[in-house]
């Protein structure tokens, strides 16, 4: 047979090639009819199945044939378009459920495959020293490997988990250090030892070559350093993975400081935020706790922080917001930002004179009021939280100055966080709550904002919240900002997603308890917050404010009111005609829609199992038309493989029946 083939497939390989051509572009044309978008490869992937598999048909039935060359073109068209079609099903149904309609953006850029390759090798090769970091440390179950751990503390015994943690951060580098860091402030979500370890990381970064920054300081502001700056430091303040900061003077005569990204550093935060994005999708999908603690998505947050971060025109925008809100009397600094010297790479801000709250010793030195520092820092932050909705996310001691005229100055805007009014109320309702012991209260404040994930059971959960408060708020308990993230997974346990907006407030305020506790040890942060609210609170009810507010409040039911008459009157005709209807919204639940729509997919696979199977038995009593061998007729072929089909689809119904546990 293959040679009879042989001899005739010189005559038919043009037309096998234009079969080829049209194949692919119909494969196309395949799609629309399968009521799907496909990428560029997955079309001509099963555009090229379906002419192979079209080809060796026709082939095999023009072979049994006394005229080889009947009906061959005919035959090849046919098969190919019902093979791709075909195959294009059996693509989706091979897949993991998902991956494909992922990936069907099509072709929106000019293929680089190079590049790509490059990058991509840079990828796995990273990949692979941080799997190999991990397994050598004893986390190799973590990501779904065997491990040998190796990791000993000096007496020759396994070191701690928390211990191996950072170290492997640390051998890691790179973005993994400020991971460590930024994980440091979720005591939400990490044991306190995990923490304690995680917030001793620092970056061991070394200082860039003085030239190649001022490549990239002259290639941004587009002119040279001596003409831009009086005077430029070379030497930096501050170098830290991402910038580096230097001292510098503007030519009339203003010190500045100048935060300069490390050349090439976008490309090594790409491919870090990409491996991992991947170890993480791979621990919440092989580990129980990275499924419950939703670590892929943990992930993406912190990734996506890190790209704003790459653009210094973000930072600047937020400095400049938050400045502008800054009341009169807070006695709090925030450095101006000079625009016109502002770019992508470059951050020039007002150099503030003093030193961090992290060196406590030269803080001393001032003979300063420390509690009232503390009072200050606290009530600027609370105003940006509760009042002014655009607050610093990241204050840690590092990013708090004591300046030498004995206030406080705020640095590093790259990460920030806000809250709508509605959340701002909430949060106000929520500590006033705390303050009064009252469930209620708190479990009002958190529905007003969060996203229900399945039924709760309100009186399991108010129990579940005067324990909650038994514990952290009973009689001569002080109360601590660390008891939000435990009120957090509590929320999270019974299905209640607040906004992510809340987390960033929650860490934000665990930091700020951090610092302030630095500034001055033994600082109640909470009894502090909430005698601000509670002033702010009793402020919001002086008569003229409250005459204020309910004006307010009037105006704003004024169209309710002009309008409550008309809908009164259209209830009470529609009453008395008779036509009065009541409409119920049906499937208004996303998990009902899921529910019936996996019930209705799997009846539809089933239904078509079965039709398909009936129809295949039938033609495989049907002993006419072509043979492909023998004694096979190629309506048994179509038989045999409709046969399969339904098959696969019925198995797949019964698979997917069982793993539910409803057998």
């Amino acid at each position: 047979m293959l040679a009879t083939s042989g001899l005739y497939f010189g005559g038919w390989a043009p037309t096998i090639i234009i079969v080829l051509v049209g194949v692919l572009a119909m494969a196309f044309v395949a799609s629309r009819l399968l009521g799907v978008r496909r990428s560029v490869g997955a079309t001509m992937l099963s555009g090229l199945f379906g002419w192979l598999a079209g080809l060796a048909l026709s082939l095999v039935i023009a072979d049994s044939q006394r005229n080889h060359s009947a009906g061959f073109t005919r035959n090849l068209w046919i098969f190919s378009l019902i093979f791709t079609m075909s195959s294009a099903v059996w693509m989706e149904l091979l897949a993991k459920p998902g991956t494909l309609a992922r990936a069907q953006g099509g072709l929106t850029t000019i293929p680089r495959p190079l590049r790509s390759m490059r990058r991509r090798l840079r990828r796995t090769s990273r990949y692979i020293e941080i799997t190999r970091i991990a397994v050598r440390n004893g986390f190799g179950p973590w990501i779904g490997t065997d491990s040998h751990p190796d990791a000993h503390d000096g007496g020759g015994r396994r070191a701690p988990s928390a211990h191996r943690v950072r170290h492997v951060l640390e051998e890691c580098g790179g973005m993994f250090v400020k991971l460590g860091q930024v994980m440091s402030t979720r005591s939400d979500l990490l044991p306190p030892n995990v923490v304690a370890e995680l917030s001793d990381l620092q970056d061991r970064v070394s200082e860039e070559d003085p030239e190649e920054v001022r490549r990239l300081v002259e290639s941004e502001l587009e002119g040279r350093v001596d003409d831009v700056f009086a005077r430029f430091d070379w030497q930096p303040v501050a170098a830290a993975s991402i910038a580096q900061a230097y001292r510098a003077t503007l030519p009339n005569g203003d010190p500045v400081i100048v935060k300069v990204q490390r050349p090439g550093v976008a490309e090594l935060v790409g491919r870090d935020v990409e491996v991992l994005e991947s170890l993480a999708a791979a621990v919440e999908r092989r580990t129980p706790w990275g499924a419950e603690y939703h670590v892929a998505e943990l992930a993406s947050e912190f990734t996506d922080g890190l790209r704003a971060e790459l653009d210094f025109h973000i930072e600047a925008r937020n400095a400049t917001d938050i400045r502008a809100n800054l009341a009169p009397t807070d006695r709090v600094r925030i450095p101006k930002v000079y625009d016109e010297l502002t770019t992508q790479k470059i951050l020039v801000m007002e150099w503030m004179d003093g030193v961090s709250v992290r060196q406590a010793d030269r803080v001393d030195g001032r003979q300063l009021d420390r509690r009232q520092l503390a009072d200050d820092l606290l009530r600027c932050s609370m105003r940006q939280m509760l009042i002014d909705g655009h607050f610093h996310a990241d204050p840690h001691p590092g990013n708090v100055m004591v300046l030498t005229d004995g206030t406080v100055g705020l640095i590093d805007f790259g990460a920030t966080g806000r809250l709508a009014p509605v959340e701002q109320e909430a949060v106000r309702d929520m500590m006033i709550a705390v303050q009064q012991r009252d469930s209620a209260m708190l479990l009002e404040a958190i529905f007003s904002v969060a996203t229900v994930r399945r039924g709760v059971d309100d009186q399991a959960l108010e129990r579940s919240l005067s324990r909650f408060i038994g514990r952290h708020l009973g009689p001569g308990m002080q109360p601590s900002a660390a008891m939000f993230n435990e009120l957090l997974q509590l929320f999270f346990a019974y299905g209640i997603n607040l906004p992510p907006e809340f987390s960033t407030f929650f860490r934000a305020l665990v930091t700020l308890e951090g610092t302030l506790t630095t500034l001055s040890p033994g600082y109640q942060t909470i009894d502090a917050a909430q005698q601000v609210a509670t002033e702010w609170t009793r402020e919001r009810m002086q008569p003229d404010t409250l005459q204020e507010l309910a004006r307010q409040e009037v105006i704003s039911l004024l169209p309710m009111l002009r309008r409550l008459p008309r809908h009164v009157d259209r209830i009470a005709t529609s009453v008395e005609r008779g036509t009065l209807k009541a409409r119920i919204s049906l499937l208004s639940d996303a998990h009902d829609v899921e529910t019936l729509t996996r019930f209705l997919n799997r009846g539809v696979l089933a239904f078509l199992g079965g039709i398909v199977g009936i129809v295949s038995v039938v033609l495989l009593t049907n002993h006419e038309g072509p043979l492909l061998t023998g004694t096979t007729t190629l309506f048994q072929f179509f038989g045999y493989f409709g046969l399969f089909c339904a098959t696969v689809l019925i198995l797949r119904v019964l698979v997917a029946v069982i793993r539910d546990g409803l057998n």
